[in-house]
């Protein structure tokens, strides 16, 4: 009966504590378990952490949000060296001998709510202890990553890491460079773990988190770009693809004991969500869309019909040829806004490809508008092929611009050679792959593909003379498959296509200005011609006025004589 009497106040007990914990606004964590918290506005959330085992040495805590900043802090009230503001943060926690629970706090800087997600993560005293030797950053120990992104590039930055130690022990020095019981027999793992393309949406960030928190989701899900030896500078630099979402992770390893650990995961779409002219939401100028547009119809054109209606086929070759390389002069040179650079470029594209179509109308010659001018097309799009591959990460042209350039161009001039000996077919395979590879970079300017890097990375790298120690990776999942598909489909039907259509044709049209020329010479010196002895051009006129002058005399009546 007892127990029923008791029942009631226990009840009212428990929800007594349940509402003063919503008051406090408290977050129980569970170690390795990821727990959503929202921040309300103006206040501050107390992250709770209970029941702590004996073995644990030290406890990081990681918030993550999608794009708003949240503060972490050891105190209720943030503070300069106890409290981190970013999108990724995380804080690291040494434990005293015997202690069981601990207290962090999370706010809105901005005043506004926030919601993201954590997560508790416990570790041993043999562990490493990420970004405990800073010397560069705010917190004394700090396991967060840095991020800073640009067009080009994406740089990461963190704290070297120290040895392990037990509770309540005295930490290893970080200026110690002798021996084996030194930091600086420590490496450190940098992965990449990149989102599902063209999804901007929370929930994909937060799984993503979930899959890449700890070292073993890390290793299990992240792809390894590089191991940097505690000699090295804890920094890495990658292409920027904005729009794609990438988590960068970092694994400090222990080789001696084998052990390891984590640092904070830091994400970056390399694109702004709170821009109102070009955000993550609307990424694309819409200059650049019209521009693509145009140029993915012109290549759809070429793809297809491109050796039969040659002079515009020169035209857009030229167009390319000219347009792409003023965009790099003009941009190298001056600060023109975008748009502008992008305007001029085409100007110059439409001049670059009139002139190509004089010189083939003048001259005629195949060699210089075919074997140079359209080869040289093929050829940069299939060194650009050769780099996009992994071979283009290898340390050598990370290290050297000039083997990279003699490389590429080496690969660029090899494939005109084959045009000597078969310009036709070697004009209609690059009206198909080149064509073909216009339409994707149309498709690419309204949903997201990989296949635009291509010929972007070669466009970042000739703009950006620091671009060569960026790692150029880039995701290959779904729809960068369907592209490839589209892509190769789109080039054999050209190539089949036009090959089938010109086998019984000349190989190549014959100038007009030559042809004419031709039919000058001939009327000057073959006198058996008749048209060597046709009438000039004033006495036919003169004829004619006869003739029509004459049809309009009236019946009947005749031009009197004059005597």
């Amino acid at each position: 009966m007892s127990r029923w009497i008791w029942f009631p106040l226990l009840l009212v007990l428990h929800l007594g504590y349940e509402v003063e914990a919503q008051v406090e606004n408290r977050v129980i964590f569970l170690p390795g378990r990821f727990q959503n918290v929202s921040i309300p506005q103006n206040e501050t959330v107390q992250a709770v952490v209970s029941t702590i085992s004996s073995a644990v040495a030290f406890i990081t805590l990681q918030f993550h949000t999608q794009h708003r900043n949240a503060t972490l802090s050891y105190t209720r009230e943030p503070g300069l060296g106890v409290s981190l503001t970013a999108a990724d943060s995380g804080l690291l926690s040494a434990l005293q001998s015997g202690q069981t629970s601990l207290s962090l706090f999370l706010s809105s800087p901005e005043g506004d709510t926030v919601a993201g997600t954590g997560v508790i993560l416990p570790y041993l005293g043999t562990d490493p202890v990420p970004g405990a030797c800073n010397t560069e950053f705010n917190l004394e120990i700090d396991p967060n990553i840095y991020i800073h992104y640009t067009l080009y590039e994406t740089t990461i930055r963190f704290a070297p890491a120290n040895l392990g130690y037990e509770r309540g022990g005295v930490p290893p020095a970080c200026d110690q460079s002798t021996g084996t019981e030194t930091r600086w027999r420590l490496q450190y793992d940098v992965y990449q773990y990149f989102l599902p393309e063209n999804d901007l949406s929370e929930r994909s960030l937060f799984s993503g988190f979930q899959a890449v928190a700890d070292e073993q989701g890390v290793m299990g899900n992240g792809r390894r770009v590089a191991t940097l030896k505690s000699t090295d500078k804890s920094l890495m630099v990658f292409n920027s693809i904005p729009g794609q979402g990438v988590i960068y992770s970092v694994i400090v390893r222990d080789p001696l004991l084998n052990t390891s650990a984590s640092y904070v995961p830091v994400h970056t779409y390399a694109c702004s969500f709170n821009s109102t002219l070009d955000s993550c939401q609307t990424l694309g100028k819409i200059s650049t869309k019209i521009f693509f547009t145009i140029v993915g119809l012109a290549g759809l054109f070429v793809c297809f019909f491109g050796h039969r209606f040659f002079k515009i086929e020169l035209f857009c070759m030229g167009f390319s040829f000219a347009a792409f390389f003023f965009f790099v002069l003009i941009t190298r040179t001056t600060e023109l806004d975008y748009d502008i650079r992008l305007t001029l470029s085409g100007v110059v594209g439409v001049v670059g490809g009139v002139i190509l179509v004089m010189i083939w109308w003048r001259f005629g010659s195949v060699v210089a508008v075919v074997v140079i001018v359209v080869g040289l097309m093929l050829g940069f799009l299939v060194a650009s092929i050769v780099l996009f591959t992994p071979l283009g990460d290898l340390d050598v042209y990370r290290k050297s611009d000039v083997v990279f350039w003699v490389t590429f161009c080496s690969i660029m001039l090899i494939i005109p050679l084959f045009f000597v000996r078969w310009p036709r077919e070697g004009n209609i395979t690059t009206c198909g792959i080149v064509g073909a590879y216009a339409v994707i970079l149309a498709i690419n300017s309204y949903i997201y593909t990989s296949l635009s890097y291509i010929t972007l990375n070669i466009l970042k790298r000739l703009l950006n003379n620091n671009f060569s120690a960026v790692f150029t990776d880039v995701p290959f999942q779904t729809i960068d498959y369907i592209t490839i598909t589209v892509w190769v489909v789109l080039g054999v039907c050209g190539i089949v296509l036009q090959l089938y259509r010109e086998r019984s044709r000349p190989f190549f049209p014959p100038s007009p200005y030559l042809m004419w020329q031709q039919e000058r010479e001939r009327r000057k010196t073959n006198v058996l011609d008749p048209s060597h002895h046709f009438p000039s051009l004033p006495s036919r006129l003169l004829a004619r006025v006869r003739q029509l002058t004459k049809r309009t005399e009236p019946k009947g009546e005749h031009t009197p004589l004059l005597l």
